[in-house]
């Protein structure tokens, strides 16, 4: 049988294991491995700080085909243009993909794919990114689910995931002409490290991008902070979750993995924890899962309320304001807290992402669009179906959505899950001298605590921008009217 020449196209799949397009084009012939970076306005652009990411990725990955004899091309522009140009250059037979599902790279993948097929090439798209297609879980009636505790059980009810399939043993790179060579571009030339001024010190610090850097995340998470995640996945002042998204986000790991390696840990005893330690964790897979069921099936998800009455909701838009809680300058310190880690390391701890999220939007009554947006640019883990979707569920208009009345106190919140102040002293310093109660409430501390730890409220540390009683209270009247109208 002759070898087919063949194209897989990479997106959201940086990696070579459980990557189920790249091995059926590995298995049909030699294989061009493709990544655009995509300049068409019409799709989302990537945020800095996932530019970042996908720089470092992308290396990764070069490395790790040349370890298998294959190759990584680099292209800039419009997939929607640049695929069948390639494919007729190189003598392409056979294109592969892992399959998207945000309704703008559905639609291009549905355009090339009859473009493709039409010219006599065959087409075949994959799912590595979820454990379910978003249309496999689906209420008795076939509809959308909107409920995620139903909806997980709809999809643990479905049995175990399928075994992740290991990468091939060989990726022989497709031969290419010069015309193609000629249009390859080398990663410095996509830009996506920031120059002038450097901030990723702090990201490259924290974090190694790649399906290497992946695979030891999730052996450091199984063997230690697995322990006791059910409970202390909420304290951010102790390394207690597995800071797998951004790994996730790119697909340098997918959940199939994660699935089969904790209840492989398990049984051979070599995972820390319990069982409810381990069904808690697989819960926040589920809601990832959850947050692309919403995405595929409302796709303006990150622009639009899922709840049209929000579209009534009294915003009070205050650049001023919004602006002080990017720069982690609110005056309120588990909030700055975060948005200083955000900052420093392109990632939060998800306590503190609802903690700020919630300020943001009923403290301050600023349209949860923006506090999207601001993520979205500065997360290594900015993903589609997850960032919108935790948004929407904090402001109240989102699909299974927190209620109009839960609003986080983060003074009493950072009491909680930062007892001891750790975390906040450490991400705001000129307040790391109070005790843990005083630090969460530097206001409310008396004049000789501040004194001794150098605090001057308005001074070295900001007033709060808004009294949280006050910011509380017109929350609810907002909510009250938007509910009533």
């Amino acid at each position: 049988m002759m070898a087919e020449r063949t194209l897989h196209w990479l997106r959201n799949d940086l990696r070579l294991a459980d990557n189920p397009a790249l091995s059926a084009a590995a298995q049909a012939g030699p294989v061009l491995c493709l990544y655009i970076l995509d300049t068409n306005p019409a799709r989302r652009p990537l945020g800095g700080a996932s530019r970042w990411w996908l720089s470092r990725s992308l290396r990764a990955l070069g490395e790790a085909l040349a370890q298998k004899a294959g190759r990584l091309l680099l292209l800039e522009g419009d997939p929607a243009e640049l695929i069948p140009r390639i494919a007729s250059m190189a003598g392409i037979g056979l294109v592969t993909w892992n399959r998207r599902y945000e309704a703008e790279a559905i639609a291009l993948d549905r355009k090339l794919k009859e473009e493709l097929s039409g010219g006599g090439i065959d087409v075949r798209s994959f799912n590595s990114h979820l454990l379910n297609e978003p249309w496999q879980v689906a209420t008795t009636t076939g509809q959308p689910m909107k409920v995620f505790t139903p909806y997980w059980r709809a999809a643990l009810r479905k049995g175990e995931p399928a075994a992740p399939i290991p990468a091939p043993a060989r990726i022989e790179a497709l031969p290419l002409p010069d015309s193609l060579e000629a249009l390859a571009v080398s990663l410095s030339d996509l830009g996506l490290q920031p120059r002038k001024p450097d901030w990723t010190a702090g990201m490259r610090a924290e974090w190694e991008p790649g399906e290497r850097g992946a695979a030891t995340r999730l052996g450091d998470f199984l063997g230690g902070a697995l322990a006791g995640y059910a409970d202390g996945r909420d304290r951010p002042d102790r390394e207690s979750t597995s800071r797998l998204s951004p790994h996730l986000r790119f697909g340098e790991i997918g959940p199939r993995q994660i699935w089969h390696a904790l209840h492989q840990a398990r049984a051979t005893g070599e995972a820390a924890g319990s069982a409810q330690d381990a069904e808690k964790f697989l819960s926040e897979i589920g809601w990832r899962e959850f947050s692309y069921h919403l995405l595929f099936h409302n796709p303006e998800l990150a622009t639009r309320n899922h709840d049209e009455r929000f579209d009534r909701f009294p915003w009070q838009p205050d650049p001023a304001a919004l602006r002080r809680w990017q720069r982690g300058e609110t005056g309120i310190p588990l909030v700055d807290a975060g948005m200083r880690e955000l900052w420093a390391t392109g990632w939060m701890h998800n306590r503190v992402r609802m903690v700020a999220a919630s300020f943001l939007i009923k403290h301050l009554l600023q349209d949860w669009r923006a506090g999207e947006a601001w993520f979205w640019d500065t997360l290594v883990d900015a993903d589609p179906a997850n960032n919108a979707a935790s948004w929407q569920w904090v402001a109240g208009s989102g699909a299974d959505a927190s209620p109009y009345f839960r609003i986080f106190n983060p003074a009493t919140q950072g009491e909680t899950h930062d007892p001891y102040g750790a975390y906040v002293g450490k991400w705001v310093p000129e307040l790391a001298g109070l005790s843990g109660q005083d630090i969460h409430q530097p206001w409310k501390a008396s004049e000789k605590a501040r004194r001794e730890a150098g605090v001057r409220i308005g001074e070295t540390y900001p007033a709060p921008l808004v009294d949280l009683a006050f910011g509380r209270q017109r929350a609810l009247e907002a909510f009250a009217a938007i509910r009533s109208g």
